[in-house]
């Protein structure tokens, strides 16, 4: 066991917690944040997909309470009846529309014998950097709009919402969020709206169908992980193998060394011989 004892140095040791601190990263964080990733991204897809060969239904379909959401339901066109309420309109800032900075426009719309669904009117872009442009007011008489069921945006920490330039600004869409900004109870979900819709700025367009480089992204950190043991395992025998070629090498060079002192010594004299050269002394 002696010749394996050199795996128990500190280096050695160091090297296995990196490598099974970095196997496990790989198989438990890594590879499922990019599957995940792209599990979402092509269930999405799929949801515009569908929604574009799907005619509108009506928003209390999915949305039948006051708390309610459709996850399920992405993207979905739905049409709802009931009145804006433009005096608790709100800004979602930091937004990119085409490549170019945006702010959109959120306003709770109360629907007729259903919730109060926030309605994403759609962007204006920014006056002079970054100043709030003038916006058209929402409609206060009675509409029915059609519009793209959509999922809460996560909270960002540290980024609390603030009143700026006379306009309540947030930095995502969350109803939950906004409900509370506002008084007004919310859905889970909100709603953007399509083209042409009474109350709507500019669309906002839908996402590009890319299912993006999440799967392969997710087999390249499995394969890291199995690759990165294996690298240890490869070294291990690197060194073992140097370490017998090393030995071999000085067993070789004692034994020519031996071998060399051998031939060195005088040759051993004959009983005969020594006889001989003491009576031939004599005479």
């Amino acid at each position: 066991m002696k010749r394996w004892a050199f795996l128990l140095r500190p280096q050695w040791l160091a090297l296995y917690v990196v490598v099974a601190a970095f196997a496990w990263l790989c198989f438990t964080v890594l590879a499922p944040w990019q599957l995940g990733k792209n599990t979402t991204t092509s269930r999405e897809n799929a949801q515009i997909a569908s929604s574009l060969n799907t005619e509108p239904v009506a928003l209390t379909t999915y949305l039948p309470e006051q708390d309610s959401s459709a996850h399920e339901h992405q993207w979905q066109r739905v049409t709802a009846t009931g009145r804006y309420l433009p005096d608790k309109q709100v800004l979602a800032r930091l937004r990119s529309v085409d490549g170019g900075p945006a702010y959109e426009v959120l306003v709770p719309f109360d629907v007729d014998g259903g919730p109060t669904v926030l309605v994403n009117r759609g962007y204006v872009k920014p006056e002079q950097g970054t100043a709030v442009p003038p916006i058209a007011p929402a409609p206060t008489e009675p509409v029915t709009i059609t519009a793209r069921l959509r999922d809460a945006e996560g909270l960002f920490p540290g980024k609390d919402p603030f009143v700026a330039e006379g306009a309540q600004q947030v930095y995502t869409i969350n109803p939950g969020q906004i409900s509370t900004l506002t008084g007004v109870p919310l859905t889970g979900s909100y709603l953007q709206l399509v083209e042409n819709q009474p109350g709507g700025l500019g669309v906002i367009p839908l996402p590009v169908l890319d299912a993006g480089p999440f799967l392969s992204y997710g087999i390249q950190w499995i394969a890291f992980g199995i690759i990165a043991p294996i690298g240890v395992g490869y070294f291990v025998m690197a060194e073992v193998k140097v370490r017998r070629r090393e030995k071999a090498l000085a067993k070789a060079q004692n034994a020519e060394a031996a071998d060399s002192a051998e031939s060195a010594k005088p040759a051993p004299v004959s009983t005969e011989q020594k006889l001989a050269d003491r009576y031939g002394k004599r005479r």
